[in-house]
């Protein structure tokens, strides 16, 4: 099947969503942030600790792609990633945002081009300040909370036991499905 022509042939901007500090590492607000430090060892990729500040937050070019970790907290991410893909002349086509999605169950993935912000605020930022919802995501399944929970408070908890234990195997699969999709990038679920 033939992709339309808006779609990248080549991702040229990673993003990894999530909060910065200590208080929000492990929550399931940051699994993008996960994804990045699996990518960082997968990929032989300098500490992002090292990397250089700009943008509102810290970016590493290698070859034609720049990876980029916003500073900002999650409903401002649009601010960094608008900034750094008009620095780097990047279309939004050409951008992919790693984010957590209440939508899609916890242990699955979704490599998805364009589409809602599915109450993603940090999404929902990304769409606002480039002009448009044109650009991938790959949608890090972290499941609705239960019933009586606020959607606001479950995204910023620590996994559950039995999450943290299957976690590290989700992360991978993400970062595999970032390798293998670099280049010519389909939708796709896993």
């Amino acid at each position: 099947m033939k992709r339309p022509r808006t779609q990248a042939e080549r991702l040229k901007m990673l993003v990894f969503l999530g909060n910065p500090g200590t208080r929000y590492e492990r929550t399931r607000h940051n699994v993008g942030r996960t994804v990045l430090g699996e990518l960082v060892g997968t990929l032989g990729l300098p500490d992002p600790d090292g990397w250089k500040e700009k943008f509102h937050g810290r970016f590493l070019r290698r070859e034609e792609q720049v990876f980029l970790l916003p500073e900002t907290y999650m409903n401002e991410s649009g601010r960094s990633v608008q900034a750094a893909t008009a620095f780097f002349g990047f279309l939004p086509t050409e951008t992919l945002v790693v984010h957590d999605d209440l939508e899609t169950p916890f242990g699955t993935l979704h490599l998805a081009f364009a589409g809602g912000h599915r109450g993603n605020n940090g999404v929902r930022s990304v769409a606002q300040h480039l002009g448009t919802a044109e650009f991938w995501r790959l949608r890090v399944g972290i499941g609705r909370p239960p019933t009586g929970r606020k959607p606001g408070d479950w995204v910023l908890e620590r996994f559950s036991t039995t999450e943290e234990a299957e976690l590290p195997a989700l992360v991978r699969a993400a970062a595999r499905v970032i390798t293998a999709n670099t280049s010519s990038p389909r939708e796709q679920k896993v």
